[in-house]
């Protein structure tokens, strides 16, 4: 049973962003979720009240996730419903989640709430596809290269290092979550353009092959002569999630803020264009060999 229903198709620009706005998505998940349980069991908000110690309204907010929810207040309703075991599974995963949303939110005052939200859904994910036509993709950044991205936006230097600081923590999710499977796309051209000077791509670059040799990632690079009639010209990121979790949906980021997308039949459109790009992807050994001739043409 998914934690939030799919998008109806006939909401053609469904997106996160308008349909929860100003609300944390995993704590907004959860909260669907407990009440998808209640309303299959057939019970009130007031039947479970009593259960958490607190008020109707108490469990309306709960629902609704304007609240953060308490992880005992959770538990106790998951005994009073006698939720199954994959329904508890969900529960733990979106608590954990819930909980992964604490460490993000020190970093409010350097990170949009847009992206907040995709770190928040970064940590529920078991797949990740992301296709970047200007920058390497965030969760692969060296430090010294997202520094020189930060500077592009920023001028105070406590705030590029606080944002800097927000960017390498978000990678620990590769780290943490073993089964995570993330693909990068990646444009042929963003190995040409040297983001803090020939020093740090290099590095840059070098750490792309230290990570596709461990298999941390599928690194796949978008030649030039194959991506011309498929490659878009923005960023897109597909997020998918267990089969008990929320619906696929799809992060198109824009200048100064990003849609997430749910409608199932615009979800299924960008899929295609990744897969296509994923086809006009360069295969492990040879995008590995691109990396490398970027190193050895521009960086040496």
């Amino acid at each position: 049973m998914p934690a939030v229903p799919r998008a109806r198709s006939d909401v053609q620009d469904a997106t996160v962003t308008q349909l929860h706005p100003g609300r944390d998505v995993v704590n907004v998940m959860l909260g669907e979720f407990l009440r998808q349980c209640r309303e299959e069991r057939r019970l009130n908000q007031s039947d479970l009240a009593t259960v958490i110690r607190g008020s109707v309204s108490k469990i309306s907010r709960l629902e609704r996730g304007e609240s953060p929810a308490k992880e005992r207040d959770v538990l106790d309703l998951a005994d009073f419903m006698r939720l199954d075991a994959e329904e508890r599974q969900t529960i733990h995963r979106l608590l954990d989640g819930a909980r992964n949303e604490a460490w993000y939110q020190q970093f409010s005052d350097v990170t949009p709430t847009y992206l907040k939200r995709l770190i928040a859904l970064e940590g529920l994910a078991v797949a990740i596809m992301a296709y970047e036509n200007q920058v390497v993709p965030g969760l692969l950044q060296t430090p010294a290269y997202a520094r020189s991205l930060v500077k592009a936006v920023r001028e105070n230097d406590w705030e590029v290092e606080r944002a800097v600081e927000m960017r390498m923590r978000r990678q620990q999710i590769l780290r943490e979550n073993t089964s995570l499977r993330l693909t990068a796309l990646i444009d042929q051209g963003v190995l040409l353009r040297a983001r803090g000077g020939a020093a740090a791509m290099r590095q840059q670059l070098e750490y792309l092959l230290e990570v596709a040799e461990r298999k941390k990632a599928n690194i796949r690079i978008v030649p030039f002569a194959r991506g011309a009639d498929v490659t878009p010209p923005y960023a897109i990121t597909q997020l998918e999630f267990a089969a008990e979790g929320p619906s696929d949906l799809v992060y198109v980021e824009r200048l100064n803020a990003a849609d997430y997308l749910t409608n199932v039949d615009i979800v299924d459109k960008y899929r295609r264009d990744l897969h296509q790009l994923h086809d006009a992807a360069a295969g492990r050994v040879e995008s590995q060999q691109l990396i490398r001739k970027a190193i050895e043409d521009h960086y040496s």
